[in-house]
This record gives structure tokens, sequence and C-alpha cells, in this order.
């Protein structure tokens, strides 16, 4: 029979095996949310969420639409903080296009277990991502941006040509008609943090997008090994394909999404 003390040690070493594979698996398994915020992007309302909020509201999350001032990083990063701190427990926050940038800043708060990114920035903290698009072919989009005072807006042939490219065009028109004027200089402004690094992402690439280019997107989600599914849609998806990216934010918040959803690990 082996010594006592070579029998605590074996026993010691069994403890830390279970300890150690607990551990792992308590890092791995997502966390299940309760609560959604959603960021709208620029040139857009809170209404833009306006089909992929009654999906989730039906698998029983609390649902909150941030109407994002677009008048400065800092009062859009106040708005999303002051929705954060209202949730009871986990929340899944999601970005479209510019509000992606506030995703990226404000993610980092305890109460948010995972980012969605639907068409959307996803800067580094203190990224010039002005200089990062630069890289990648311009949107058409950025030829009907008018800008007024500081503010912009975009013409209605942009804005239902290239920014709501796939929408239905009752719905463009009434979309472009609920559009909010944008800060021209939110386009420069830089994080100070990027949640993406710690917290599970995910990322809904428009495939047909014709304001922020589908590589910059794919890049974006490989960048920060997002769960990514691809969407052939314009940049307005969560219009347009509405279903697919709900299903994606319930796949952030832990909720089975119907089989037909794919999601790929970039």
């Amino acid at each position: 029979m082996p010594p006592i003390r070579t029998l605590a040690a074996l026993a010691l070493s069994a403890f830390t095996a279970i300890l150690t594979v607990t551990t792992a698996d308590a890092q791995t398994a997502a966390v299940k949310a309760k609560n959604i915020v959603l960021i709208h992007g620029a040139w857009a309302d809170g209404s833009s969420w306006g089909d992929v909020i009654p999906l989730l509201q039906k698998a029983g999350l609390h649902v909150t639409a941030v109407q994002n001032p677009l008048s400065s990083l800092a009062d859009s990063n106040a708005a999303a903080k002051r929705a954060l701190a209202l949730q009871d427990g986990p929340t899944v926050l999601v970005g479209h296009s510019w509000g992606g940038t506030v995703v990226s800043d404000v993610g980092t708060d305890p109460k948010v277990s995972a980012l969605v990114y639907v068409a959307a920035r996803a800067p580094d903290a203190d990224e010039d991502f002005v200089a990062l698009s630069g890289k990648f072919p311009t949107g058409p989009v950025r030829a009907g941006i008018q800008t007024n005072d500081g503010y912009t807006l975009l013409s209605e042939p942009a804005f239902l040509k290239d920014f709501a490219n796939g929408v239905e065009p009752t719905k463009a028109k009434v979309l472009f008609a609920e559009q909010g004027d944008t800060a021209a200089s939110i386009f420069a402004s830089r994080t100070t943090a990027a949640a993406w690094h710690d917290k599970p992402s995910f990322y809904a690439v428009a495939k047909q997008d014709r304001t922020i280019n589908p590589d910059l997107e794919r890049f974006l989600a490989k960048r920060m090994n997002a769960t990514t599914v691809e969407v052939d849609g314009g940049h307005l998806i969560m219009v347009s394909h509405a279903r697919q990216v709900a299903n994606l934010i319930l796949q952030a918040a832990g909720v089975t999404a119907p089989a037909n959803t794919t999601a790929m690990k970039k």
C-alpha cells in the first residue's frame, strides 16, 4: 500500500485536475443573458431595430433600443451607459454601423456578457479608424453626405440606393424620413477601450454593403475572432434580414436559435 504522503499527493493532484477542468469549462461556457441593449448608428434612430425587437422579445428577452444622440462619442457613450445601468443582470450589447464604436468603448461594463456588431465599426482602443477604413475601397454612400452647421444627413438618393439597398422601398422611405442628423466630428472620434479583446464577440457581415466595405467588416470580425455570419443584404440588414440578425443576437445571449442559422468562427 502506498505511503500516506503519496496518497495525499495523488488526492491533491486529482482535486487540482478537477478544479482546472471546472474552471476552464466556466470560462468557455456562454453566459445566458436576460437583456439586450441596441445601439443604432449614423443616419438612423432606434426604429431601425423595429423588426428585430419583437423577435428578441418573443424569446423572453428584455430589450432596450437606445436613442443614440450622434452628437459626440462622449454623448453616445453616456446614453448607452444610462441604458446599461437600468439592466438587471447579464446584457448583450449590440451595435450597428457607427454604433459599433460605442459598443467597443462601453462594452467593458461588467453587466455586458457579449458584444454583437451588425455591419459595424469595431475600433481598437485609440485607433485611427478613418485611416484603417481608408485601406479599403470607399462605399458609394459617401457621395451623398450633406453637411450643414457641422451635422450630416444623407441625400434621399444615397439613402435609398446605397444606405438602405435591399430594404423594401416604402419602408426605406420611412427610414429616410426618420434618419438622425449626425455630427461630422464623430467619425474621427477614438475610443479609450476595445471591449472585444475580453468579451465574447459576434459579427454580422453585410455582403452587399454600400456604406462600410464588406471586406473591412470581414477584417474586423477576423481581428476580434468573432463568431461570424455573412448576410446577403445591404447595410441595413437588421431591417432587410431581421431574422438572421436576431438569431445571431440570440446566440450571443445563450438562447437557442432556429437550426437554419449558420454561424462560423473566424
